[in-house]
């Protein structure tokens, strides 16, 4: 067994100022985007893909992912409380993301830039799968250090322990078991 190693979440901070990891996350996958973007762009000479709809996707494709992620959040898993709150709906800093929103978020303005060009959406698409698992892979790391997205607990010999999360839901199986007599 693994022992989750407790990361700070803020990677950096100076004053009042604080990067987060998640945040660097983020970051570290819009750059991985432009970057083998354009490389993609110089290899596949024949495509419809120039640097200028380069910088299109990257842009309404970050804005999706930040916009669509944060209003599927807000939407799928806390409505009531946002609808409460409202002013809290884009307070970013105070997390909350939702990758199907996200997802979303992307398509959305992938079509926005598919009429925009007059480019077919699946052409755009197509150029844009190889590029986002980097992105993904980057977000999962920002979820792993914040401790978030973990399994069932499990009693084998390999998986990794989160020991705030461990408890909490140890607890939670305890007073569950305690009210259903299970």
């Amino acid at each position: 067994m693994l022992t989750h190693p407790q990361f700070d979440p803020i990677a950096i901070s100076i004053g009042p100022l604080a990067l987060h990891w998640y945040g660097l996350m983020y970051f570290i996958g819009f750059l991985s985007f432009i970057y083998f973007g354009k490389k993609q762009v110089r290899d596949q000479t024949w495509s419809l893909i120039d640097e200028k709809v380069l910088d299109d996707m990257f842009f309404y494709g970050a804005l999706g992912v930040i916009l669509g992620g944060r209003l599927g959040y807000v939407l799928f898993y806390q409505p009531t409380y946002y609808l409460n709150n409202p002013a809290e709906i884009f307070a970013f800093w105070q997390g909350g993301m939702s990758f199907h929103g996200g997802f979303l978020g992307v398509l959305i303005g992938m079509m926005m830039i598919a009429r925009k060009y007059q480019i077919r959406w699946l052409v755009i698409t197509d150029f844009i799968a190889p590029l986002v698992p980097l992105g993904l892979g980057f977000g999962r790391i920002g979820n792993f250090i914040n401790q978030e997205l973990w399994g069932r607990p499990t009693d084998a010999t390999w998986g990794m322990i989160f020991p705030a999360v461990d408890n909490i839901t140890r607890h939670l199986n305890l007073f569950l078991r305690g009210l259903f007599f299970f």
